[in-house]
């Protein structure tokens, strides 16, 4: 049997959300299925890293798919070629695109649908090719798998989607997160010349709410005059014009560091050292960031909206993220009270083992062995 898996996201030393979804689940579902050929699907040259075991071949297709025009070529036109090429019998998409050329069964994973509630976070473009083929992929998928409850409710209520058909398969947590801290001095002396600080880690996007947090930490400078830095771990792909704004207008954005992109091992100890994750995100299909933290040992304060409740629990605290005064006094929170955030670490790591990647890849093959 040959089972085609679209992979454009998993890129070398960019796994990002949904990248280490299919780092994940991919290396563990091809060594579950040895007898099954997986063809993995990129648009650029790939890290023979990803080529798991021997019953996996991958394939380049061109051009990079990084504009909507682009999108509908590869999907509509070259996908097709290529499934037909290798005599596919089930085509898997891990980031929510997929082709409505061939009759084959599909299995497409959608993290969530936030350009339907948050669309002017996008281009123009963006929001318009989403909002049009989503609803129609997810239609013709024989089965979506999505990475929370709230997502599965989201999905099921707004494209009119029955639940049986959605199935839940949580993100887990990497190894490489831990309580353990081998960079430590490295990194303080690095970052933040030994002073402490507060982290967010994630995409740079409107999404993620990164105004506020910013306008958040620095009510807690004024309020604290504490010494407090405020490292912000990831790309610049979506800088705004707002948070551009927001940041050269703070009384203290000297105490905030942009690192840029952090590789695996080093964000282990970013985030163990760190006071907290401030991760206040405006909409999330999972949150994967939360639970990375809670096994680091690390408190953290997240938002009261879609599905990060669900995902953090009463293991962190919550606020409401339209509310700079509630970020700012959850920051304080955190550096004034160690009992509460003693209580907060012991809860994070009890249910950070709650999200496991051999458990995620267990239920992600349940699913695909109907088709086998």
């Amino acid at each position: 049997m040959n089972i085609a898996i679209n992979t454009r996201l998993l890129i070398k030393d960019e796994l990002e959300g949904i990248g280490r979804f299919s780092f994940e689940i991919i290396k563990r579902i091809v060594k579950q299925h040895p007898n099954i050929n997986f063809h993995l699907i990129f648009d650029r040259p790939f890290s023979k890293n990803f080529l798991f075991s021997e019953n996996v071949k991958g394939y380049v297709i061109r051009p990079k798919t990084r504009h909507p025009v682009i999108w509908y070529y590869w999907f509509e036109f070259q996908i097709p070629k290529l499934l037909k090429k290798i005599n596919a019998n089930l085509f898997i998409s891990l980031d929510g695109f997929l082709t409505s050329k061939l009759n084959i069964p599909k299995i497409n994973v959608v993290h969530d649908i936030n350009f339907e509630h948050r669309p002017k976070d996008l281009p123009f473009l963006y929001q318009k090719y989403y909002r049009h083929f989503i609803p129609k992929y997810c239609k013709i998928s024989n089965e979506i798998i999505t990475v929370s409850n709230f997502s599965k409710n989201d999905i099921s209520k707004t494209y009119k989607i029955p639940k049986n058909k959605i199935h839940v398969v949580y993100n887990g947590v990497s190894k490489n997160f831990n309580t353990e801290d081998k960079y430590t001095e490295k990194i303080k002396k690095k970052f933040t010349k030994g002073n402490d600080y507060f982290v967010f880690i994630g995409s740079l996007h409107k999404r993620k709410n990164i105004s506020r947090m910013l306008k958040a930490f620095d009510l807690f400078k004024k309020q604290t005059k504490s010494k407090m830095k405020f490292l912000i771990v990831g790309k610049k792909r979506w800088w705004s014009n707002e948070m551009e704004k927001t940041y050269k207008n703070m009384s203290y954005n000297k105490d905030v560091i942009f690192t840029g992109y952090v590789s695996e091992i080093f964000l282990n100890s970013i985030i163990k050292e760190a006071k907290c994750l401030c991760f206040v995100s405006l909409f999330e299909g999972f949150g994967l960031p939360i639970i990375e933290a809670m096994k680091c040992g690390t408190p953290v304060i997240t938002s009261n909206v879609s599905s990060m409740p669900e995902i953090c629990g009463d293991s962190g605290l919550i606020v409401d993220p339209l509310n700079v005064i509630e970020i700012a006094n959850a920051m304080q929170k955190i550096k004034n009270d160690k009992n509460l955030c003693n209580k907060l670490i012991e809860s994070g790591i009890k249910r950070s083992q709650i999200f496991n990647w051999n458990e995620s890849a267990k239920s992600f093959s349940k699913v695909i062995e109907k088709y086998i």
